[in-house]
């Protein structure tokens, strides 16, 4: 990728504070995008975000909102667009998990994983569109999941709500396609962050074994992808699908 591929665009990552959306961030700054970085709790680890940004030459904007709010997401988005005019590029990645057995899982923590990780991308995605509806240009890009695709054993609010968003992105890609804006999402498979490194030894060497790359993933593989969707070059590629995931059997 050209060193500013993305000059003079703004983006919007949700859940931008640590892990991939860290990762994601920095990537979009590294190739000349301003960057509003969306978190809902830790201010320390949003603002170290933002002072690596500016480290970088970037302009960060910090943006603390709970994106299954709907009240606040839309004060959101007005805050990065009277910051900086626009919004052009946005990146669902906010998610949480709560993983239980389906006969286990309680109501509360099915419907506080469909809120964060499907209604924040929903909430976030629709009133972003405005600002990319009336400049003819946009990039939408969902951090779905390996389990939205085939499904995982004590997730099924995790899947279900993954799943949902591929399709949605689908639908997305599909109204708005005729003004130049684009929606794809990614489904990571098993990548270095704080929830993979808890994981038991022998779990993890469980699941190398299925990777025929012999690694986990890291958060930059993930972010060169997101930062590929983001260009211009990637103009031709909506409604799809994108699994990184090493090639997990």
């Amino acid at each position: 990728m050209s060193a500013k591929e993305l000059e003079g665009k703004v983006s919007l990552v949700t859940g931008g504070s640590r892990g991939l959306g860290r990762a994601i961030a920095l990537k979009l700054t590294d190739l000349g995008s301003k960057v509003a970085i969306n978190y809902v709790s830790n201010d320390e680890e949003a603002a170290n975000v933002g002072k690596a940004i500016e480290s970088r030459g970037g302009e960060a904007l910090l943006v603390k909102a709970d994106v299954a709010d709907s009240k606040a997401v839309k004060n959101m988005t007005r805050d990065v667009a009277k910051n900086w005019g626009t919004i052009d590029i946005l990146v669902n990645n906010a998610g949480i998990v709560d993983d239980n057995l389906l006969l286990r899982m309680s109501d509360e923590s099915w419907d506080n994983v469909i809120n964060t990780n499907l209604r924040g991308a929903y909430l976030c995605t629709r009133f972003s569109l405005r600002y990319m509806m009336s400049q003819s240009w946009g990039r939408v890009i969902n951090v779905a999941s390996l389990a939205g695709v085939v499904g995982n054993m004590g997730q099924a609010n995790y899947s279900a709500a993954k799943g949902g968003l591929i399709a949605f992105t689908k639908s997305v890609a599909r109204e708005v396609g005729s003004r130049n804006i684009t929606a794809n999402a990614i489904a990571p498979g098993f990548i270095t962050t704080e929830m993979t490194e808890k994981l038991p030894q022998e779990t993890r060497e469980n699941i190398l074994a299925r990777i025929p790359l012999q690694r986990f993933g890291n958060p930059e593989d993930v972010a060169e992808l997101v930062a590929f969707l983001a260009t211009d070059r990637a103009s031709y590629i909506t409604t799809q699908v994108i699994c990184i995931d090493g090639g997990v059997m």
